[in-house]
């Protein structure tokens, strides 16, 4: 798919290509109620792409108002099973056929390597709508055992009403983690992207709408997360919320939801993940494992894995390893095929970046490569993937989420010192460990207190299987027959046939 694209074909698509720009709101393109925009700032070369739609409590009314009429009216909860799973399937084909504009715009928006949002992110949310509409017709309702007066059944009916609100890391396939679940299971939804990467969001409405999901079920309200956020949180007939971001937000939607009606949230948020690797660890692998389970998408990514502890009678060797493959990664211009590390999102992200470089060189931590910006010249904004050395996991560099390409050594001297380390976070979203010992990896298996647990691997799996944390990195699970379950209520019948 992308082996035919050249950086001269990709860089005369962005001179032509269409930003969509407004909110998607009953099956139609429409400006805010206020009228008011803000700048789309593309993360890739630092210009302003266009004006999007800043949406606020007004347009969160009425997009709810029109999401539960879509609902209530049965347009898309009450067609047959099969009726539904064959719409979703041709929005997935959809998303693949529009993949190449797809993934440009993802990569103007958010900076990221062309070749990882065409031929990884777009890909992904096709087969993540794809697989979710597959699963329609495999959720059966049960009917209990009675005594020969009586019948109880136990049905699965979409919750409503469901405001997904995503990341601006991994925008795309993100939200259709999201979309396909919540659209399967018969519910209408309103998708906020955040306010630095609206563009897929918004153009993928539009491939919803040929796709024949219909008027009112599908609804982007691009805006702010204190104004569309807090009000889609607090609004009293959205009846669930699904959120994938920073830990502190995921808490105000908590609040938000005791503070309004109790709408059911999921919540998917941040990490401080750990490689554990043992001296019996196949090395080549683990260290090109610790060094892209940091660095893909600039380290952007709420399972990067930030902490790398090696055993420390390979240290050397590892960090060896790890440095060389290191230095050898392509920064570079975003819309360069070649590239395989782009910019930060923002400025704002930038500083935060930067600001525990300092955090680390204070605490006393070693920088022992990168730490600097890069490409100033670019338009856009580059940081050097940088390692820490000598850490211990008090700092706050080993505690607080980064966000960013940065990461610290930790040693460590037998099995249980690597679990203690390992479980000595707030959060627990993934973790990853390298032995050859079967009993050493179930060890680990068994005590480490992460939702996911990849041994010799990282990211692995694929939408069969749940993601999502323990502790701090939130509530919930996307992907699986899981992800379906929690957009639907369970009901009880009891028939009585005395």
């Amino acid at each position: 798919m992308f082996d035919e694209l050249t950086l001269k074909n990709i860089k005369s698509s962005k001179e032509n290509i269409i930003y969509r720009n407004q909110a998607f709101v009953n099956g139609e393109y429409t400006n805010s109620i206020s009228g008011k925009s803000f700048p789309c700032v593309s993360a890739a070369t630092g210009e302003v792409l266009t004006e999007v739609a800043e949406c606020d409590e007004k347009d969160v009314d009425i997009a709810v108002q029109v999401a539960r009429e879509a609902f209530d009216n049965g347009s898309w909860r009450s067609i047959t099973p099969a009726e539904r799973k064959q719409i979703l399937i041709k929005f997935a084909n959809l998303i693949e056929e529009n993949a190449n504009e797809l993934g440009l715009l993802e990569t103007l928006d958010v900076g990221k390597p062309i070749t990882e949002s065409i031929n990884t992110d777009v890909a992904v949310a096709a087969d993540a709508i794809r697989w979710s509409a597959e699963a329609i017709d495999k959720i059966n309702d049960e009917v209990v055992p009675t005594g020969p007066n009586a019948v109880g059944t136990i049905t699965h009916e979409p919750l409503g009403v469901i405001a997904a609100v995503v990341p601006w890391n991994y925008p795309l396939f993100m939200a259709a983690w999201k979309i396909g679940p919540i659209l399967a299971s018969g519910n209408t939804m309103i998708l906020k992207p955040a306010e630095q990467s609206p563009l897929t969001a918004i153009r993928i409405a539009e491939l919803a709408n040929e796709a024949g999901i219909p008027k009112g079920v599908f609804n982007v309200l691009p805006g702010y997360g204190e104004t569309v956020g807090q009000a889609l949180g607090r609004h009293g007939d959205v009846n669930g919320i699904a959120f994938t971001g920073s830990t502190v937000v995921g808490k105000l939607f908590l609040k938000y939801s005791a503070e309004s009606n109790m709408k059911r949230v999921s919540v998917e948020c941040g990490g401080k993940s750990p490689i554990i690797i043992m001296p019996d660890a196949d090395l080549d692998a683990a260290a090109e494992t610790a060094v892209w389970g940091l660095f893909y998408n600039q380290g952007e990514s709420c399972d990067a894995l930030s902490r790398t502890l090696i055993h420390e009678s390979v240290k050397d060797k590892v960090l060896a390893k790890m440095l060389a493959i290191i230095r050898a990664i392509n920064v570079g211009d975003p819309l360069d095929p070649s590239t395989e590390f782009g910019a930060i999102i923002d400025q704002k992200q930038f500083d935060r970046v930067m600001s525990y470089i300092a955090i680390a060189q204070q605490e006393g931590a070693k920088l022992i490569l990168g730490g600097n910006q890069v490409k100033e010249n670019s338009g856009a904004l580059m940081i050097e993937p940088t390692l820490f050395d000598n850490v211990n996991n008090n700092m706050r560099i080993a505690q607080e989420e980064v966000f960013g390409p940065v990461g610290v050594i930790i040693t460590f001297k037998d099995i249980d010192e690597a679990i203690a380390i390992a479980n000595d976070s707030k959060y627990g979203l993934v973790s990853s460990v390298w032995t050859k010992d079967l009993s050493t990896a179930f060890k680990f298996k068994n005590c480490i207190r992460t939702g996911s647990v990849w041994i010799n691997c990282h990211d692995a799996g694929d939408m069969t299987v749940p993601f999502g944390g323990f502790g701090e990195s939130g509530v919930g699970r996307d992907r699986s027959l899981h992800s379906l379950h929690k957009y639907c209520e369970l009901k009880t019948t009891w028939i009585n046939l005395a």
